[in-house]
């Protein structure tokens, strides 16, 4: 141990000066709770505990609305592999069908549903809908009723963040947020910038979308509404300090179109 402080030794090292497997050296240090080298204080040895990224928030409901899609495969009528397991004649059949859609570049396609989101930054509260393509008369629609639904609750957007892509970039869009409403871009390959509306993603996709094998597309496209619900209202956030969305958002409602 006195190698590890005096000289900041790695285990390599010390394994070699004293003879030992790297391995034995490795476990004893763990034992011991041995921080790595990149988390001592070269000066003092001492382990330096490097302070976590500051998660930033707005302060208020409606200063940021973070907007995204999900792109998601269809589940076949009778359930996909989740059903029937990977390889089965069903599963093949719906990768055939995703993949002819996505060549022949089909709108509205039969191989993928297209989850609009809105999710404010400051409360968490989201509205989303399940809808047939990402074009940008479809993106524009969607805000204009994501905005409606927060209005609805006393909430005035004043700025929206999303990706660059093309429905986003478009003349409908910019018009559907209409003069009063900023319009903030994520940087390029750097998905966290909208990481609000991601983590929003990956828990739709562990809690409703993949929670359970569904018979058909239909199945779990009519659980959405409910589950969304419960998100809102129900569903407790840690980053939120443990609170539901709705907390934050006293009259907000339960409906979605």
């Amino acid at each position: 141990m006195s190698l590890r402080f005096t000289r900041r030794w790695g285990p390599h090292r010390i394994a070699y000066h004293l003879r030992l497997h790297r391995s034995t050296v490795g476990r004893v240090l763990s034992r011991y709770r041995m921080p790595k080298l990149a988390n001592i204080d070269q000066a003092t040895g001492l382990p330096v505990r490097k302070p976590k990224p500051k998660r930033y928030e707005v302060d208020k409901p409606g200063r940021l609305v973070h907007v995204d899609i999900k792109k998601q495969g269809r589940i076949p009528d009778g359930g996909g592999w989740r059903v029937h397991g990977k390889g089965s004649v069903q599963d093949l059949a719906a990768g055939v069908a995703r993949v002819r859609a996505t060549r022949a570049g089909a709108v509205g396609s039969r191989g993928y549903r297209y989850l609009h989101h809105a999710v404010d930054d400051n409360s968490r509260v989201a509205y989303s809908e399940i809808l047939e393509d990402e074009r940008k008369e479809t993106a524009a629609g969607f805000w204009t009723r994501a905005n409606a639904f927060f209005a609805a609750m006393g909430v005035t957007v004043t700025a929206v963040m999303t990706d660059n892509g093309a429905c986003y970039r478009s003349h409908a869009f910019a018009e559907a947020l209409g003069a009063n409403v900023k319009h903030k871009w994520t940087r390029p390959y750097r998905p966290q910038t909208n990481g609000k509306v991601e983590r929003f993603n990956r828990t739709l996709a562990t809690e409703w979308a993949y929670a359970k094998p569904y018979a058909s597309e239909a199945e779990r496209a009519a659980a959405y509404d409910t589950w969304l619900h419960h998100y809102n209202h129900h569903r407790p956030h840690t980053g939120i300090g443990g609170d539901v969305p709705s907390a934050r958002v006293h009259n907000v409602t339960g409906k979605y179109s």
